[in-house]
């Protein structure tokens, strides 16, 4: 059975991630013989019942996104209907914003990107913006991050400026939120739901490299979900 991704975001020949993912999933086709289907789905068409129908789920960057419900209705779907979910740069940051929402009941949890002065921001611009440059990771060993990339450190790529407030972890980790992969300076970059059956979010974006673990385990994921589904 062909496996049925949702490449939730506002498609844009000008984000880099969005020119290079049809080619890494063509690349996971071939080499992985894993019978790939991906569909674009823009943030303001989102709805509960058209991504509750997908196998796997990928929030992707371009933030801004002209829905930002339907990017955290995406989320929350995923989330929780156990489909296999993958947020990366804006998707990570969205992903965080639909937990603290949904789950830890900061109701009133705002973007900086959108919501500039709102009193309670709690996605925030980086201390020094993080676009178009490489940094190095490290991610806890016994951490889906950590198994699938077979190392406690990394170096990987990024295209952002915003991430979490620091003053926020400890709430969305009493909710259940696992934070397992760190910058340099102690600042979040991973997370991931343990007790879902693929929920990981990256502020990096894996799709900038070649042939990420990441990526492939997504994919894999979503394809042994739309098995156990058949």
């Amino acid at each position: 059975m062909t496996t049925r991704l949702a490449l939730v975001g506002d498609r844009s020949p000008h984000v880099r991630s969005h020119v290079r993912i049809p080619k890494l999933l063509a690349a996971l086709r071939a080499r992985d013989h894993i019978d790939l289907d991906a569909y674009w789905i823009p943030t303001d068409e989102v709805d509960e019942e058209t991504i509750a129908g997908f196998d796997g789920v990928w929030l992707l960057p371009g933030s801004p996104y002209r829905s930002e419900e339907g990017a955290l209705t995406a989320v929350r779907t995923a989330r929780e209907r156990g489909i296999p979910f993958l947020g990366t740069c804006g998707g990570f940051q969205h992903a965080l914003l639909e937990f603290a929402r949904d789950v830890c009941g900061m109701t009133t949890a705002q973007h900086g990107e959108t919501n500039p002065t709102s009193d309670d921001v709690l996605i925030v611009p980086l201390a020094c913006s993080l676009a178009g440059h490489e940094a190095s990771v490290r991610v806890e060993p016994n951490s889906l991050a950590g198994r699938l990339l077979g190392t406690t450190r990394t170096v990987e790529r990024y295209f952002c400026g915003y991430g979490l407030a620091p003053s926020r972890l400890e709430a969305l980790r009493a909710g259940g939120m696992h934070f397992t992969g760190w910058d340099e300076e102690g600042d979040v970059r991973v997370a991931e739901l343990p007790e879902h059956p693929f929920f990981l979010i990256t502020l990096f974006q894996p799709e900038l490299a070649d042939a990420h673990p990441m990526v492939r385990a997504f994919a894999l994921a979503a394809s042994s979900s739309r098995a156990g589904r058949s």
